[in-house]
């Protein structure tokens, strides 16, 4: 079995088909020998799905800047072996290089991710994006336009993209963002906010993508707890 296999695994569902399976078929086309059968269903079809979007999507904030030098893919890799362990991280690896050669329809791609991933994935999604456009500490004003575009493509609304960007900012103003509240609503409107994002982030909601990716959305989980304590604590409340 070829290279990515093990990463892989299963198969990709929806992500076998449609402009994604056209940017990565090169890649996967020998997967597989000829007595192999293809599976795309079940557990690892949309964990591997959603990896193989995660992907494609980075390649193109990776090179917003007109150019992908190597201590970005360090940074990548070693965001990818924190997240999903080596060998995965070693396999994203050598498939986003692959990637990274091709002329992505970035549009297109972000369509057939709304269509076909539910919302918590395509909000984790997100976060990894930014994630990764911040591992190297440098805020990338190109990088932060191609996912503001890709955020809107894949159908993130305006305020749930504001608060995975403010989660990334360590400010009152951010932590009002985090929990999309404004800073004049009441203790009572701050408490019912804050259990509304506690609800829309809850890591169990992407659990079915794989405990790796369950503990990564635990994240932003966590900066929503974070931001409601700052708060409280700003107004007295603690």
């Amino acid at each position: 079995m070829a290279k990515y296999a093990k990463w892989i695994g299963g198969g990709l569902g929806w992500a076998f088909g449609g402009p994604l399976g056209a940017v990565i078929g090169f890649a996967i086309g020998s997967l597989f020998s000829t007595s192999e059968k293809f599976v795309s269903t079940g557990y690892s079809a949309n964990r591997n799905s959603f990896l193989v979007s995660l992907l494609v999507l980075v390649a193109e904030v990776m090179r917003a800047d007109g150019k992908v030098v190597q201590s970005e893919l360090n940074y990548v890799k070693q965001y990818f072996l924190k997240s999903f362990g080596e060998q995965a991280a070693k396999e994203a690896l050598m498939l986003l290089r692959d990637i990274l050669k091709q002329d992505v329809p970035l549009r297109d791609v972000c369509y057939q991710v709304r269509n076909n991933m539910d919302y918590p994935s395509r909000l984790q999604l997100l976060h990894f994006l930014f994630g990764i456009s911040e591992a190297d500490g440098v805020k990338h004003p190109k990088e932060i336009e191609v996912i503001n575009r890709i955020a809107n493509w894949i159908g993130v609304t305006t305020a749930d993209y504001e608060s995975i960007k403010s989660m990334f900012i360590d400010s009152m103003e951010a932590y009002y963002k985090i929990l999309e509240v404004s800073p004049n609503a009441t203790n009572d409107e701050l408490k019912k906010a804050y259990h509304a994002m506690a609800i829309k982030y809850h890591p169990d909601k992407v659990g079915y993508l794989g405990e790796d990716i369950r503990k990564s959305a635990e994240v932003k989980f966590q900066k929503v707890n974070e931001a409601y304590d700052k708060i409280k604590k700003e107004r007295g409340l603690v």
